[in-house]
Order: C-alpha cells, then sequence, then structure tokens
C-alpha cells in the first residue's frame, strides 16, 4: 500500500514537472515569436526599439487607472468623482451610517468651494417643513405637479441596460421622483416600475420620428396618452458635448433598442448635432407650442449656456407672444455634464460650467418677469448634499443627477461607458455582466440615494435658518475665489 502511494506521489511529481516544463517551453517559444513579431512590425515605435520588454508600456497604460483609483489618488485628488463623494453616495445607497470623524479632509481654501452661512439661530425640528410639490406648465391641458426637487436625469435605454432602466424606474416610484428616458425613447423598462416619466425628445427625435427622421405627430400622442408621460423635454445640447448629437456603438443597438429607437439593428446611431427645424428663437418657441398642443402636457428644452447675449431676445420674444407661449421649464446642463461617449474637446473645453451659467439665466428671467413662469432645473455633477443646495442657493427650481443615480446602482466608476465592457451591468448589453445587477435590490438603493439626498440637502437649510430647501437664496452660501477668500454668492452673482 505504500509502495503503491509512494509511486503515485512520484508521478503526480513527475507529471507536474512535465506540465510545468511545457509551460516554460511554450513561454519561451511564444517570447520569442512575439519578439521576431515587435522587431519586424512597423507601426508602434516602442515595440520595434523595444521588442517584447516595450508591450508592457500598453498594459500599465491600461491598467494605470484603475491602480490610481484604488492605490495611488488620495480622497480628494480624482476625476471626475473623487472617492469621497463615491464614498458618500455608496453609504447612503445602502442607507448605512453616512457620518465621518476626527474633521473633514475637504481643502476649504480651493477656489470653488462652497461655504453655507450657518444662522445663530437655526430650524427646530418641530418647524420643519417637507417640500411641497411644485406645478409645471400651468396653461397645460394636463399640468404637473411634482413631487420632489431632485429626480433622474436623461440616461437613454441603450446607453443604460435593461436591468439598470428597471431598476431606476422602480427607485424612482419608491422615492416619488421623476425619471427622464435621455434621447433613447421610451421602453418598457422605463415603464416597469410605473414612475413618472420625461420623454425626452433628442435631435434624431427617436421614438416619435417617422421614416424619414421628422417629427410624428401620431406617434407623439401616442406617448403623450400613456399617464406615466408627465412631461416632453426638447434637447438642444448637453454639458459633455454640446453641438454634438448622442453617439451610441454598433454593439449597443440591439433589437430591442432597434424597435424602441426607430433604427436600423447593429448599426451606430449618431444623432445629428442640433434639431433641423430649430434654426432660430422663433423656431423653438414654434417647436415648443406645437409639442404641447399635441401632448398636451408640460414641454421645455434643455441645454447648456455658452453664449449668452440671446437670452435678452429669447425673454423679449415670449413676452412678445405671452406668457403661455413660454416653455414651461428649462433644464440647464453644466459644461462637466456626463455622457456614455463624447468627443474628448468638447467634454473638456466647451460651453459653460452650472455656477456661472444658473445665476445668467435666472437673473435674465427675473430681469424679464418670467421667472415664476419658467420653471428652472439644474444638472452638471450635482451628487453631494453640498452641490445641490448649492444650486438650488443660485436658484435651480429642481436638481436632476444622472451619475449619482448610477453610483446608487453600483457604478464603480471603470470608465467603460463606451465599450459595452461595463463590469456592474449598468452600460453593457453583455448578458454575463448584467446579471450581477439585480433591478429590485438596486431599486431599494436608488430610493435610499434620493431619500438620504434630500435629507441632508434639509439639514443645510434647517443650518441657514429656513424651514425647507426652496427657501435658501444666494446669500445663504458663500465660494471660495482665487486668492484664497470666500466671498457670499448674493455678493459674487448680484440679482441685477
Amino acid at each position: 500500500m505504500n509502495d503503491t502511494l509512494f509511486m503515485l506521489a512520484i508521478g503526480f511529481i513527475a507529471l507536474i514537472g512535465v506540465i510545468v516544463l511545457l509551460v516554460i517551453v511554450g513561454a519561451l517559444i511564444t517570447a520569442v515569436v512575439m519578439y521576431q513579431i515587435d522587431k519586424r512590425q512597423t507601426v508602434h515605435t516602442i515595440r520595434r526599439n523595444y521588442p517584447l520588454l516595450g508591450r508592457f508600456r500598453y498594459i500599465f497604460e491600461e491598467l494605470g487607472e484603475f491602480f490610481r483609483q484604488y492605490f495611488f489618488a488620495m480622497d480628494r485628488e480624482e476625476m471626475p468623482f473623487n472617492r469621497a463623494q463615491r464614498s458618500w453616495v455608496y453609504r447612503a445607497a445602502k442607507n448605512i451610517d453616512n457620518t465621518v470623524a476626527f474633521g473633514s479632509t475637504r481643502d476649504l481654501r480651493k477656489p470653488g468651494t462652497y461655504y453655507f452661512l450657518n444662522c445663530p439661530f437655526p430650524t427646530l425640528s418641530e418647524d420643519a417643513a417637507g417640500t411641497q410639490p411644485m406645478r409645471i406648465g400651468p396653461y397645460c391641458r394636463t399640468p404637473y405637479d411634482a413631487p420632489s426637487f431632485l429626480n433622474i436625469s436623461g440616461m437613454s435605454f441603450g446607453a443604460l441596460s435593461a436591468p439598470a432602466v428597471q431598476a431606476l424606474s422602480m427607485g424612482a416610484a419608491k422615492a416619488g421622483c421623476w425619471m427622464n428616458t435621455g434621447e433613447g425613447a421610451l421602453s418598457k423598462h422605463h415603464l416597469k416600475g410605473g414612475c413618472d416619466i420625461v420623454f425626452q425628445i433628442g435631435t434624431a427625435k427617436y421614438g416619435v420620428r417617422d421614416e424619414h427622421g421628422r417629427l410624428d405627430d401620431e406617434r407623439l400622442a401616442e406617448i403623450a396618452s400613456i399617464e406615466q408621460v408627465r412631461m416632453f423635454e426638447i434637447k438642444l445640447s448637453q454639458g459633455a458635448k454640446p453641438g454634438k448629437g448622442g453617439i451610441l456603438p454598433a454593439d449597443k443597438v440591439t433589437a430591442e433598442i432597434s424597435e424602441a429607437r426607430g433604427i436600423p439593428v447593429g448599426q451606430a446611431s449618431i444623432s445629428p448635432n442640433r434639431h433641423p427645424e430649430i434654426s432660430s428663437i422663433d423656431n423653438l418657441l414654434d417647436f415648443i407650442e406645437h409639442v404641447r398642443e399635441v401632448t398636451g402636457k408640460p414641454v421645455g428644452f434643455k441645454l447648456v449656456l455658452g453664449s449668452t447675449d440671446w437670452l435678452d431676445s429669447f425673454c423679449e420674444a415670449v413676452t412678445k407672444r405671452g406668457s403661455e407661449s413660454a416653455p414651461d421649464f428649462i433644464t440647464l446642463d453644466s459644461a462637466d455634464g456626463g455622457t456614455g461617449a463624447a468627443p474628448m474637446p468638447l467634454m473638456d473645453s466647451v460651453g459653460l460650467p452650472l455656477r456661472e451659467s444658473l445665476p445668467l439665466l435666472v437673473n435674465k428671467l427675473t430681469q424679464h418677469n418670467l421667472r415664476n413662469r419658467i420653471r428652472v432645473i439644474a444638472s452638471g455633477k450635482l451628487i453631494n448634499p453640498t452641490d445641490v443646495a448649492a444650486a438650488i442657493c443660485l436658484g435651480a427650481d429642481f436638481v436632476v443627477t444622472a451619475r449619482g443615480f448610477m453610483f446608487a446602482l453600483g457604478c464603480i466608476q471603470a470608465l467603460q461607458c463606451n465599450k459595452n465592457t461595463c463590469p456592474t451591468g449598468i452600460t453593457t448589453h453583455d448578458p454575463k455582466l448584467q446579471q450581477g445587477l439585480v433591478p429590485e435590490v438596486k431599486a431599494v438603493r436608488v430610493a435610499n440615494f434620493h431619500h438620504n439626498l434630500v435629507h441632508e440637502v434639509e439639514l443645510i437649510a434647517h443650518s441657514c435658518g429656513v424651514t425647507e430647501p426652496r427657501q435658501l437664496r444666494r446669500e445663504h452660501a458663500a465660494v471660495v475665489v482665487d486668492g484664497g477668500g470666500a466671498v457670499p454668492l448674493n455678493i459674487l452673482y448680484p440679482r441685477d
């Protein structure tokens, strides 16, 4: 028996030795082949000058962003969202303790940092008031009394996976907020949770287009007849790619997405860079009025501000036509807004950040007595209580966020949105990667994130001595400017 075991052990060791030898020989042969390939190819200089070793450059380049995220970057260093911001969202979504100890890690001297100016006699808990619904579209046949000041920004089915859209829909219903479809049209996944829907009309008119890509009134009316669809948003531009249409890679255009959008399967979908029928202020107002007449529901538009000299002409044109002709809302995106795919020059260098554009827009509407008629919705990197409260101080009636709710779904900022390889299943149509995202579980986290973000904005409002967030004004906050000093927002951005 012992001899048998001994022989088996010897045979096993010999087998392992043979396998190791074969692996080594195979590795050496592979290395020699790769060396010769690298030496003879003429495309990559590094690989030609440093055969085989040069390949490690591309490996390290690929892995670099992940190592920086987890090992090298400090909590407040990463872009577009640092670890401290993401960690707050993760804790809020999981509804676990969100307090911190010892002291803030935030650099309070950095330009752009917001301070809130607390009062000596903050609002008592028993005197606090819940934020009331706000009516949008008072002249519509079916106005919308929006229940929450915090809502889900536009993210298309196609850019997002089906499980992600379902989770957002169910979570929005639990939270009592609306969900914007993005420009990719309405799908069954948006409707699954029973939440309020804002249908976005992009430049390609996905979901409401005819065979030539023009607006189809019959289809538009059909969408409007769905009770869950509360408003229509005409997308002129967005912060991450102003002047550029949406981009959906070919491998994301599945049969289901093709049917929802009305486009060919397996072909990249690139929207026009603007609506062909909107080339002037009058065209815009005509288009808004037409959509409102067909749907009977509130209609507004989304844009990122660049030039602002047209705002006076816009407000004057609205005043001339009468307040009923005004857009029911304007969604103002920030230049640092996000997207699944965009050219770097547009993402990095075009458009105004929200902190600059929001007070400009609000001031213009106020000057022309349109502020109470047109609701202002702020968008762009608003994922934490500080930035949401600051946007309300600057004049926003509502705040919408996309990436905040993506983090609530489990996004890890892997930066794979445009590659169909998202490891969390949020922006991929690979079934193997989608299986990790369970909509029923993530819907709870979406609702938790909404609840906790609203709650902590309320904490800021109460510290400033007001009973609810929409009472926050510019005098309740300050921002650090170059030189290190903080300037109150009402002085930095005076109401003209």
